[in-house]
């Protein structure tokens, strides 16, 4: 069936390439937006992408498989988690266990999310105090987003640990260069009781610009509990969030800025225990980010240099109370603080053309960061008492460099180097090579890239302690070594020239292969006591299939397919959370010039789950490795630009009132509607 599975997606990715036999239009530029579809900001950034390679360049030249995500994007979509804006990305599974603020993990190409390094604004986000130090995909808004960049494949030699499976980039809105004072928000409400409202502004005074964003938003939401089990009540899990933005850029010299960013969010939310209700269960997830930034250029413009410092703090804390529904009276006290505080010294030096050779660059730079987790985990039971803390912190240092050139016009070459120090754990050296060709006769794109990349084993795997009634049943083990990986991959776009249209369509594939070595997995000691130990290996192969369709000035529709095979090496089973085919077909339909629909149809097939992590209707866990069935999910968002500056806009989520549930016994949010207005005055 793999076999099968992978012949069948290469015989797909075949039928785009009878293009590359016939030359057709050179591509056409994309229709620019009208100033009643642009948000205030959006014109700011150039149509580059810069997480792949860390320099700012087309992203028709990075050699790599890469996704961009725009304001415009998420304005049109209704997407208001990044959970949501990311569904619809080739290769990225989302797992949530429920609605907003829910548990929510991302498989990356079949890593996991501890394997998947998040940034905002450049700036590593994972949660230091995560037991795996991943990153909680289910928490972030995205009312002050300009842009997400999601780069698939190996990305260490640049970012360092975590990022085996790729990188997720989320980029704040800029200011308005044009402008003193450029207004925007929005308000809605709908079904669950659900409001929210946001309220930013974007200018720039002479040298100096700024932006203040605030947004803030309340449902009652769903329950996240599967209907099927018998001991479901059911009682609601609702949401509650608030965010801030501000910064203050300085420009004083011609090619030298000096900025400061500060953004604050707040959550809380309720929680449940599968497989019954919970509910005196609930959550609370801070976290605040600042960095001050500077940057200027010198050597005529040749080199630019900067310098980034950068703190931030991620408070959690769990708590639960006894209820008729729990036999053991379980209580839980569980808080969590991780903090992450470095500079970051990055630079970049074009380089003079050496014969064939063009637009050559080197980057280089170094960082270094001071991480420190603290958590107190409680529960106190009839059965006994149990107890998990941490105190640890680490440093990391690490330097790095990259050397990027294209050849004859139409070969970018890129390569990239970089060694990690971690304290107490031994230093990885992560590399990656790639290249991208054009054909501008045929209207085709082919990239190639492999490298390697790492994790470091998290404050919690190497110091965490348990303890059950005093006695101690887990530690840490302080002598892990990284998880390590080699991955690959190779590419292609292209446009195909059909009934007049020289984009009709756009037909696009990946391969991608990766071995994970030295995975860290719990074990149990021979004294019957628990501890972490790299035994653990993975193989992982897949495809990103994608076609879109432009047959007509008023619409576009696109279609996703993602095929991936993920095996633990040892026992040949499936990694658990991690479909074979998770299918997306997306459309963006303009009926009337200033009206926008835009639905979504997400098919994700039946996903492996672990050994007693899945369970019967009457809740008894499965001993064995079991599927989770099959789902789809159907969205749908329209727009009306009712005026220049104001337009009006509806948000239905899940039309078909699936219960498909991402994560066995989690059901995905019901049916809901919003109603709501933007303006961008």
């Amino acid at each position: 069936m793999r076999r099968t599975t992978l012949a069948l997606a290469g015989g797909l990715a075949a039928l785009s390439m009878p293009a590359l036999a016939q030359p057709i239009a050179a591509q056409a530029p994309a229709a620019p937006a009208t100033p009643s579809q642009a948000s205030p900001a959006q014109s700011a950034l150039p149509d580059t992408i810069v997480t792949a390679t860390r320099i700012a360049t087309p992203q028709e030249r990075v050699p790599a498989a890469a996704t961009i995500i725009t304001r415009r994007d998420i304005e049109e979509r209704g997407y208001q988690t990044l959970a949501e804006a990311l569904t619809a990305v080739p290769g990225l599974r989302i797992a949530p266990q429920g609605g907003p603020g829910q548990i929510t993990s991302a498989f990356l190409r079949g890593t996991g999310s501890a394997n998947v390094l998040v940034l905002i604004d450049g700036v590593p986000a994972n949660d230091v105090a995560a037991p795996t130090g991943g990153f909680d995909f289910g928490q972030d808004i995205l009312f002050d987003v300009e842009r997400i960049e999601v780069v698939r494949g190996p990305l260490s030699s640049l970012y360092g640990s975590s990022a085996i499976g790729g990188v997720v980039n989320l980029i704040t809105r800029r200011a308005d260069p044009n402008r003193a004072v450029a207004p925007y928000g929005e308000i809605a409400g709908g079904t669950q009781d659900t409001l929210r409202g946001g309220l930013g502004a974007t200018g720039t005074v002479g040298a100096f610009d700024y932006l203040v964003s605030g947004f803030s938003q309340s449902t009652r939401g769903f329950n996240a509990l599967a209907p099927r089990f018998q001991a479901n009540i059911p009682e609601r899990d609702g949401f509650r969030t608030a965010t801030s933005t501000a910064r203050l850029g300085w420009n004083p010299l011609p090619g030298t800025r000096v900025e400061g960013t500060l953004r604050w969010r707040e959550n809380r939310f309720g929680l449940d225990n599968v497989p019954q209700d919970d509910p005196n269960y609930s959550g609370q997830d801070r976290r605040w980010a600042g960095q001050i930034r500077g940057e200027t250029r010198l050597l005529d413009g040749a080199l630019t240099t900067g310098l980034r410092v950068f703190s931030t703090e991620q408070r959690r804390r769990y708590t639960n109370f006894p209820d008729q529904f729990d036999p053991f009276g379980t209580r839980e006290d569980s808080r969590f603080r991780g903090t992450r505080t470095g500079l970051d010294w990055g630079n970049t030096l074009r380089l003079p053309s050496l014969g064939a050779l063009t637009d050559g660059a080197l980057g280089f730079g170094v960082t270094h960061a001071v991480e420190e987790a603290r958590s107190t985990q409680v529960f106190p039971s009839d059965f006994g008492d149990f107890a998990s803390t941490l105190r640890a912190s680490q440093h990391t240092t690490a330097g790095w460099g990259s050397l990027q050139y294209r050849l004859l016009d139409r070969l970018d070459l890129s390569a990239g180097l970089r060694h990690d120090s971690v304290t107490g754990v031994e230093g990885a050296t992560t590399w990656k090579l790639g290249a991208a060709l054009a054909l501008p006769e045929v209207n085709s794109r082919l990239r190639v890239a492999l490298g390697t990349a790492f994790r470091a084993p998290s404050l919690f795997e190497r110091f965490g302690i348990g303890a059950f009634d005093g006695f101690v049943t887990s530690t840490g083990n302080p002598d892990l070594k990284p998880e390590r990986s080699f991955g690959w991959e190779i590419g292609s776009d292209t446009d195909i020239a059909l009934l007049g249209r020289p984009r009709l369509l756009t037909a696009s594939w990946t391969f991608f292969q990766s071995r994970v070595r030295d995975q860290i997995i719990n074990v149990a000691r021979a004294d019957g006591t628990f501890t972490y130990d790299n035994i653990a290996r993975a193989r992982i192969h897949g495809a990103e299939l994608g076609l879109t369709l432009r047959p007509a000035t008023w619409l576009e529709t696109t279609a996703a397919w993602t095929i991936t095979e993920a095996f633990d090496d040892q026992t040949d089973r499936r990694l658990p959370r991690r479909p074979e085919h998770v299918v997306t077909i997306t459309a963006r339909l303009q009926p009337l010039p200033k009206v926008v629909v835009a639905p979504t149809v997400l098919f994700t097939g039946r996903s492996p789950e672990g050994a007693f992590a899945s369970y019967a209707n009457d809740g008894t866990a499965n001993a064995a490795p079991r599927n989770t069935p099959a789902g789809t999910v159907v969205n749908l968002t329209a727009s009306w630009q009712a005026l220049e500056q104001a337009a009006l806009f509806l948000e239905a989520r899940n039309l078909g009132n699936s219960r498909w549930e991402p994560v066995n016994g989690f059901v995905t949010p019901g049916r809901s509607v919003l109603v709501g207005t933007r303006f961008a005055l």
